[in-house]
Parts: C-alpha cells; structure tokens; sequence
C-alpha cells in the first residue's frame, strides 16, 4: 500500500510538472490606438458575439487599467506596455522631442543609420534604437536562446517597433505612397516572400475604390452624436464631415488615406494572419510572439472624435475584424492553445468646444501664443528671448548653453517661468521644472505621473499641466476632433482584456497599472521580466 501511495505521489509530481512546463503556442499582444473603454458597453448591443463579446463572456476584464505617467501618447503607450516601465527608464518620452545634445527634434523611431525594406526610402528609415530597456518580447528571445520568433505589425512604425523590441525577429509597418507593408535593415536585408506577395495584392487600393458608408442604417447609431456636426472635421476635399465618404475622390495620388478609415483595421488583421502563416508562427513546442496594433482608430479618432459616428463605425467594423481573428486562431491553434490581451496605448477626451457648448468647464490652449509669452517673460526679465528653443509635448525646452554662458542660475530661470505661466496663461494650474522632478519625489497622482514620465535630456525644461477638460492643440481647424496626452481619466484609463491560454474568466475593479501587462506576461510565461520593469504581475491573472 505504502509503495502504491508513493508512486501515486510520483507519477503526480511528474504530471505537475509536465503542467507546469506547458506554454501556450503563440501570444497575441493586441493594442489598440486610442480606445475608451467605455466604447464596449456604449457599441454592446451592435456587436457580433466573435469579438469584444468573447473577450468580456470568455475572458478576464481588468475594469480599472491605468496609465501612470504623462504623457499618454502612442510611442510611449506602446513601450510601456511591452517594456512594464514607464518613460523615466525606457526612455520613449514621446513621439518626438527635442534631443539636448544632437540640438535637434528627433522621432521616436527614427534611425538614420538604417534603410528601408520594401518601400520608400524615408518611411523605413526606422528602428527601436532609442528604446533603453528589453521588452518582454525581448526577454521571450532571450529565454529561448532566439528560437521564439517575435514579429510586429501596425499601420505605425512606433506601433510595430516599440512593442516587438529590439531583438525581434521583424517588425513590418505601412507606408502610404506606396501603398505595401514594409520594414527597415534593422531586421532584413529583403522582404520575405510571403510579404512581398501580399503586397503584390494591392489590397489598399481596393478599399479606397469605394465610398466609406456605415455597416447599419446610420438612423440606429443613437450612441453617437448626429453625423453633421461642428465638431468634426472634413476629409481633405469635402465639405461637410458626413457619410457617405467618397473615398475614390478623396483618395489622391496615393494610399495613405487608408489609414484613416476603418480599412485600414482590416488592412492590419490580414496582414498580421498572414504573418502567422508566412513564418510558421506557433507551429511547434516553442511559443511565439506577434504584436498588432490597431492604429485606424487612432486617425478617425483624431479627426473626427470619439462622439462621431465615424467612430462607432469604425470600432464595429473592428470588431467584425477582431471576430475574424480570432476565429483564425481558433482553426490554425485551438481553443485555449494561445494567449492573448488587448488594450490600449491611451484613450481620448471629449471634444473641449462641445463641453463648453454643454456649459461644462473646458478649454482650448494657444500653443502659439504660450511660446510668444515665455518669449515675451525671457526679454522682459534677462533681456534675451533666445533662451526658448521650443514647446513641445506641454513642456518648454530653454537653451542651457546660452544661460551658462550669461551665468544665469538655470533653477530660478525655470521656477520664475512656471510661476509666470501659472498665474498668467489661462488653463495651466500646475507648472513642474527640470530641477524639481529631479531633485523631488512626488506622491500626488498627476505630479508623480509627471515625474515618472521625465527622463533628464530628452524632457523639457518647464512642464505644464493644463486643467482637465483643457487641450492645447486640436484637428482641422484647431477646433475639431480631438487629441489626447493628458494625466486625467478620460486619456489614461484605457481597457485591458486577456484571453485564451490559462486564463479563466472573470473581472476585477482593483487598479491596475498598464506597467503591469509585461511582468505579468513573465509570470505566465515563466521567463525573466524586463529588465527596468517597475510594474507588478496582477495576481488574478498569474495565481
């Protein structure tokens, strides 16, 4: 009896172990550029049971996702992700920002040293070179010594790069005068085969050879505002911002303004299934990583903001392509063989010129005439304006040299300027220097967001916050649309959905940080976590 109850006890830990060794076949990071999360109960009832559907019944819901830091943009949304830390140690401070030491602008993906793969010469002069840390696509390559295969793809090249990391297999974007998916020599010297087929497919201009009109009858989508508004802007070449979108007209020489339609979502998912099957992904004991971003909602929501019917429309037809994705993955893998999550890189506010049409409190800044002040206090107060070099991303950025060279005490010079704004711009209540985020640490939320966003030389000088419900620069004509950067909710909540391999269903109102995707994607994975991750693994989903 006693040999029988030890080989039970055997044979037990020989299966808990198997168990525990098991990985699911492919991880399916999916993000999607500025998604609300309260578009999935506003779109509920207009969805199909495929998509969103299956990943709230089915999957796990993290209801209260973060963003914990500023600012909330695409480049960094995307790094922080994938890297479980914020932009103090990644490094991706924006999507651009002004470079100290070089004295010049530089874009988050921008790699000179590079050429382009498949397409125009400019367009794939990118690379994840100005990433500072792995990702844990990075941290998947390692652990596997470079057998797992990581690919990216998003219609942005910081969308694709950001998230696949710097050892990735490839990371292939979208590049509108030509109208093909490409890549840079970072990755390859030629496209694969399968890409280059794709390509020769001409999809893009087969979805901009028709007009742009709604799924359902454009009387049902009462969650929106009425499709002929003065918060929308216009394509190029039309008058009013309404459906049907000729977009046969609209199109021009090229292809870029796929981009900006829903079609540009279905653009993306086929490419990304024919990666899967163009490099084999997830056929064998080894698990791969593909990285999708969804960016078409991102260009609509820009342009047209989240109350337009656009908007619905597009996020409807995204479900529809999430739907056929996952079907995909059902067929190809099996339920339960993969792994997948979805959120978002930041989320987006209302309209401020329709709040303030609703008596609610809002604002648009002036970017314009901010730089003509801080130019007018320079003059004013050390007899220079020269010491501004430019405002970008709310922060401005001062010449350094120029104040050693006239033995100005660069401290006071930031603190007496974000005093002036404070008092004196309309909008601004709070106003952080470079000398306070580096000598403070901060424990009130959207202060230490800042702090956690600041990284010295790549950051400005004088910070800004505007009042929430204020935004600084808007679409078309400075009033239409909308944009997104800000600390407040209505940018830097965002939804959070896993699904699939080892996850049961369920939801949870904790708060989540989005810095604690990567280390719980570790955990699960049972590999190494990013090496300057600052997030935790959430509990619900690892235990």
């Amino acid at each position: 009896m006693k040999n029988f109850i030890l080989t039970i006890l055997f044979f037990s830990i020989l299966i808990s172990s198997a168990q525990a060794q098991q990985k699911p076949k492919i991880v399916i990071g999916i993000v999607v550029d500025q998604m609300r999360p309260d578009y999935i109960s506003r779109y509920w009832n207009k969805f199909g049971d495929g998509g969103f559907k299956r990943l709230v019944k089915d999957g796990y819901n993290c209801r209260n996702t973060q963003y914990n830091y500023v600012p909330t943009y695409t480049g960094p949304g995307h790094a922080s992700i994938y890297t479980g830390t914020t932009p103090a140690y990644h490094g991706i401070v924006a999507n651009d920002w002004f470079d100290q030491k070089n004295r010049d602008t530089v874009y988050c993906v921008q790699d000179d040293s590079v050429r382009s793969i498949g397409g125009d010469a400019e367009a794939g002069k990118m690379s994840p070179i100005r990433l500072l840390t792995t990702t844990i696509t990075d941290e998947l390559h390692l652990s596997t010594q470079g057998k797992s295969k990581v690919i990216g793809v998003s219609l942005k090249d910081r969308g694709a790069i950001l998230p696949a990391g710097r050892a990735a297999n490839a990371a292939y974007w979208y590049d509108g005068k030509t109208g093909n998916w490409i890549s840079s020599s970072w990755y390859m010297n030629e496209l694969p085969k399968w890409a280059s087929d794709f390509n020769e497919r001409k999809w893009p201009n087969e979805y901009l050879s028709k007009p742009w009109n709604t799924l359902f009858n454009i009387d049902r989508y009462t969650e929106s505002d009425p499709d002929n508004n003065a918060y929308e802007a216009p394509y190029s070449g039309e008058e009013k911002p309404v459906f049907p979108h000729d977009l046969p007209s609209l199109r021009g020489k090229n292809f870029d303004l796929v981009r900006r339609t829903p079609f540009g979502n279905t653009l993306t998912k086929d490419f990304a299934i024919a990666s899967i099957k163009g490099e084999d992904l997830g056929s064998d004991s080894i698990t791969d990583f593909l990285c999708i971003s969804f960016s078409a909602t991102d260009y609509v929501g820009h342009q047209f903001g989240p109350m337009a019917v656009e908007t619905e429309d597009t996020y409807l037809r995204l479900d529809r392509d999430l739907a056929d994705l996952f079907q995909f993955l059902d067929n190809n893998f099996g339920k339960g063989k993969y792994l997948t999550f979805l959120t978002a890189d930041h989320a987006a506010e209302y309209n401020p010129k329709s709040l303030l049409d609703q008596k609610l409190y809002a604002g648009i800044g002036e970017p314009k005439a901010l730089a003509d002040s801080v130019k007018l206090f320079l003059q004013t107060m050390y007899g220079k304006s020269d010491y501004f070099i430019c405002y970008l991303n709310n922060q401005i950025y001062l010449d350094h040299k120029k104040m050693q060279q006239d033995k100005l005490e660069e401290c006071i010079v930031e603190e007496q300027l974000a005093n002036y704004l404070k008092q004196h711009i309309e909008g601004i209540i709070d106003a952080l220097t470079a000398c306070n985020l580096q000598a403070n640490e901060y424990s009130e939320p959207f202060r230490s967001k800042m702090q956690k966003g600041y990284q010295q030389g790549r950051n400005g000088d004088v910070w800004l916050q505007y009042a929430p419900g204020w935004m600084d620069h808007l679409f078309g004509n400075g009033k239409q649309g909308t944009t997104h950067g800000s600390a407040y909710p209505y940018d830097a909540q965002v939804p959070l959905y896993w699904y699939g391999w080892n996850i049961n269903a369920g939801s949870t109102l904790r708060e989540i940080h989005i810095t604690d995707i990567a280390p719980t994607l570790s955990y699960l994975l049972n590999i190494g976590i990013p090496n300057g991750c600052t997030g935790k693994p959430i509990i619900e989903i690892v235990k």
